[in-house]
């Protein structure tokens, strides 16, 4: 997976210790990372004649859903940030090249079947790390 060299948390119990700033800046890291692959697949897919539009469709779908998660996870930080709940720290996360994410094509040149199970691996980790955060932000959800 091309985000394998990103540093991550192995275990719920491990991501619970992170601070909130460098969780959310994990969150926005990983999200990142996919953009640019996610566009790639698409591209790729789209050249396949033998595929129903129901997958092309599906694709994306999920490239949409990954940006619109995106841009809703940074208009929490800058909630947290106008809040006081974390600090202005990660200002100019919006590009890559800020988040320190890798510029090979790696992503790009996996199988499908590898690059869908690195997605869903990241896509796990994202869905824990905002749960975390949630509960973090808001406790009285009795998390």
């Amino acid at each position: 997976c091309h985000t394998a060299k990103m540093l991550t948390p192995n275990g719920k119990e491990y991501a619970q210790k992170i601070p909130r700033e460098e969780l959310t800046y994990l969150i926005l890291k990983l999200l990142q990372a996919w953009k640019e692959p996610l566009s790639h697949f698409n591209q790729h897919i789209e050249h396949h004649q033998e595929l129903p539009d129901d997958s092309l469709s599906k694709a994306k779908q999920i490239r949409n859903m990954v940006h619109e998660l995106e841009t809703g996870v940074e208009k929490v930080t800058e909630k947290m940030q106008s809040m006081g709940i974390i600090s202005n720290s990660l200002q100019g996360m919006a590009s890559s090249e800020a988040a320190g994410l890798p510029t090979s094509n790696e992503a790009n040149m996996m199988s499908d079947s590898d690059f869908i199970h690195c997605f869903r691996r990241d896509s796990n980790k994202v869905q824990s790390y905002l749960k975390i955060l949630k509960c973090r932000i808001m406790p009285e959800n009795s998390c």
